[in-house]
Parts: C-alpha cells; structure tokens; sequence
C-alpha cells in the first residue's frame, strides 16, 4: 500500500508519521531530545543530534513499510531557530532556538523605535529576542569574529535539508518567522538585511512550501529510494492549522506541546497595530495570524522535576488537579518561565504565585499551573477575537490527550473545542502540502473524535481569575 511521510522536527521530539492516502495515521516514529541551557537565558540544541533524530525516525517508518511504497517525504520543523555554519556546511554554533533570551535587550532597544515597529509591519514577526533578526545582531554585537567567519546563517531545518539533500534551500514558512522576509512579497528584505550586517547570499534560496525535489542524491544513512520526491513543506505552527482544521474558515487552533499557540488562518497578511500578533505564511494565498506563549507545557514539566521534585506521572499529577475547583481556590500563578511572547513581548517576565495558602496543596499548585497556561493562551485569543470572531476551537498538541487540560480550555475560552484526531498535526499538514505539490490523491478527515463544551458557571469563575491575572502582571512587570 502506497503511503505518505511527514516529518516534524519539533523542540522536544522529531516525530516521522505515515499517512494513507485516505488520511490515516499507520505508522509513527518518535525520538525525543532535549535543550542545553549554558548560561542563563540561553536555549540551545545540536543540529547534528537532530539530524540523527530524522534520519533514524525515516528509517524506521520505512523498515516497517517498505521504500517501495514509499510516494514522498514532506517536512515540517519549528520556527525562529538560526545556527552558523562554515563553507563545508559543518555548524560552527549550537542552534540558537526560539526559548533563548540572549538577544532581549538588543529586543528591547530595537522594538521601541520606528524603524522596530516600521520592521514589524513588513515583516509581520514582532520584534522580540526570539526572532533571528535580533539573534543575528547579537552575533554581530557580541561575537563579531564568529560573526564574520560565518558562511551562512540557517535554521534547524535548513541544516537538516542540507545533510540530508546537499542544497541550501528554505520554504516560505520558515522563512517569514525570521524576521527577514518581506511578507506581501515573499521576498528577502533588503532593508532589513542590511540593518543586519549580513550579505543576501549568507541565506539559503526562497522557495515555496510546495518546492519538490525528485531524483536527489541524499545522506548516505537514508534508506530511502533515490526516486522519492521529497517536499520541503513549511513551519511546525502554519502546518499544525493545516492539519488540524483544512481549509476551515473563522475556525481557531490551539496547540499546547512545549510552548502554546493561538492561531487563525487568513487569505492575506494582517498586522495587528499594537504588535502582540504575529503573521506567517502557510502556503500558496495562506498566512496564519495570532501569537504564541513560550510556556505551554514545559510549565507542568518544571513543576514536576524542579518544584514538586516527584516521581508521580503526569497522569496522576492531573488527577490529582482534577480533584480541585475552578480557580485553585484563589491561587493565581503567571506561568512566564521562559519570559514571554504574545501579547506582551516580555523577555524578561517570570513566574509568580499569587496567593499561596497553608491550605493549599499540591493538588492545587497543578491547576493553578494549568490555569495560568490557559490565562496566557486566553490573552492571546481576546486579542485575536477582536479581529476575528469564532465560536469553534480546535485543539492540538500533546496535551488534547488529556481531558482535563481540553474541559479548561473550553471553559477558559467559553467555546466548543473539538479535537479531530490530528493531535500529530504539523506532521500532518506536512502531509496535506505534499499531496498538493505533488497533485496525489488525498482525503482529508476532520472528524470529530471528541467534543467539549464550555461550563458558564466555571467560565464566570475563570473570568474574574484572568482579570486578576491581567492586573498582577501589570503591577509586577516593571519588578520582573
């Protein structure tokens, strides 16, 4: 049987899932890593351990299902990664990821002028450390050597493409998280790259997210036929839209994996006057308009390991969050470990409880952390419903496997949310790309595999509880 693979090169895991052609899932593969963090505030990860994570997730797909059968292999990786690389191609840095902070004052200077605000309005990307325009200006500010005697400045993905293919080349989606990409365009702005320092031949070659490769010499380790077309596909957050709700108009997606998003797909750029939202490209007429938190469920992961330092799963960690009311009864916490995105923009944010208790156990710690992480989802969706309105949420991510996170949302939100069954949804939406480029048969199943609807009663209690959420951040943020 004929089948299709995609790819997810994603911050904690990269994940190959087959698809047939009828839209189901037949076979997964998942390799989890994690991230280095050498000095405070910095996030990095190691291209070459990534690369071994994809080639050996391919590998076995296709050692279970055969080369032969084997119709394309599309991509999907994470945004706002950059990494140097010399003339042969080798990284002379780590891969500088989304999480690292490093480039925040640099973020902070650039934001509050005109020319920042003037950069977000062509770009679409808010001007914060995440992005690799204000990594590459850190490089050149405070590594000017490694700066110089880089041969190109690339993206996770854009590496991994080069290993496994042997050319420089980087889709459309990725690249309109950069920083760089001119967005009515699709083109490299000029402009903007001059501001950096760098030359337009230090990035890889524009192409569109439905760019195929066929007959392409590849990475001697895989194992894959010579003849298969490969689709370079686009960014983790425009595909898991894709993949999750198709071409479903005014229809919201939630995802909550390491980080969150809120995000709603648009037939042309829209820029949001006060910069809290971003806008990417997905494919063809397609852009995504919303925001992203960098504390999704790395939150209930840092209280698992670190605050609570329990051998508990995580199952029971839920159970035990189950066991609580609405609101943890007045514990209040601002998930911002990482520093934030949207709506704030706010490297330098942290983590707060707010109204700690004797009474308070470790129950109610959980929600507390569960519900900031929806507070700050639900900040970003207020923003975005004001320009968009819906009624329909759909949910991705590792966490729409759990009941509890999903009743929250709906609560939190006051909305139906449906899970379709694309939790693996970036993969997926890789997927939905190739079969386009490469004009194959495919039907997409949106099928609803669970339903959930908002309690009023809990959203009146999560109402007031966001609003105190709101105020404690404005009382503290010139403190953090």
């Amino acid at each position: 049987m004929q089948y299709y693979l995609g790819v997810d090169i994603g911050t904690t895991a990269t994940k190959a899932v087959a698809f047939s052609p009828n839209g189901k899932a037949i076979a997964i593969e998942t390799i989890y890593y994690g991230m280095q963090h050498p000095q405070p505030g910095w996030t990095e990860q190691d291209a070459d351990g990534l690369l071994h994570s994809v080639i050996t997730c391919i590998n076995k797909i296709v050692a279970v299902l055969a080369p032969q059968s084997l119709a394309f292999i599309s991509f999907s990786a994470a945004m706002h990664s950059i990494l140097a690389v010399n003339e042969a191609g080798n990284a002379i840095t780590p891969a500088i990821i989304w999480a690292d902070n490093r480039a925040a004052a640099i973020a902070e200077d650039l934001r509050n002028t005109e020319r920042g605000q003037h950069f977000y309005q062509r770009t679409g990307v808010p001007i914060h450390g995440m992005s690799p325009l204000c990594k590459l200006l850190w490089w050149k500010q405070y590594e000017p050597a490694l700066f110089t005697e880089a041969h190109k400045f690339i993206s996770i993905k854009e590496y991994i493409f080069f290993k496994l293919f042997g050319q420089y080349l980087i889709d459309t989606s990725i690249a309109s998280a950069m920083g760089l990409l001119q967005l009515e365009s699709l083109t490299w702005d000029e402009e903007i790259i001059s501001f950096t320092g760098i030359r337009l031949d230090q990035l890889s070659e524009l192409v569109g997210t439905k760019h195929v490769l066929y007959h392409v010499g590849h990475h001697p380790q895989l194992a894959i036929s010579l003849h298969t077309p490969i689709v370079i596909g686009g960014s983790d957050g425009a595909l898991s839209n894709l993949g999750v709700a198709g071409n479903i108009r005014n229809a919201m997606v939630i995802t909550i994996g390491t980080s969150g998003a809120v995000r709603m797909m648009v037939k042309e750029p829209q820029i949001d006057p006060y910069m809290r939202l971003f806008c990417y490209h997905v494919k063809d007429h397609e852009f995504v308009f919303g925001g992203a938190t960098n504390n999704g469920a790395v939150v209930l992961q840092w209280l698992k390991e670190t605050l609570l330092n329990t051998t508990e799963t995580y199952e029971e960690l839920l159970e035990l969050a189950q066991q609580t009311r609405p609101g943890s009864d007045g514990l209040l916490f601002l998930p911002y470990l990482l520093g934030e995105r949207a709506p704030i923009w706010n490297e330098k944010a942290t983590g707060v409880f707010l109204g700690l208790r004797i009474d308070h156990s470790k129950a109610h710690l959980v929600r507390a952390c569960m519900e900031g992480v929806l507070y700050s989802l639900y900040s970003i969706g207020k923003v975005l419903l004001e320009k968009q309105e819906t009624d329909l949420i759909y949910a991705t991510g590792g966490f729409a496997r759990s009941e509890l996170w999903l009743q929250l949302l709906s609560d939190v939100f006051n909305r139906k949310v449906v899970v379709s069954g694309g939790i693996d949804s970036s993969a997926l939406g890789a997927v939905v790309v190739g079969a386009e480029a490469l004009g194959l048969e495919w039907k997409m199943d949106n099928t609803a595999t669970s339903v959930y609807h908002p309690n009023a009663g809990h959203h009146a209690t999560y109402q007031k509880a966001f609003d105190r959420f709101l105020r404690l951040y404005e009382v503290l943020k010139e403190e953090m």
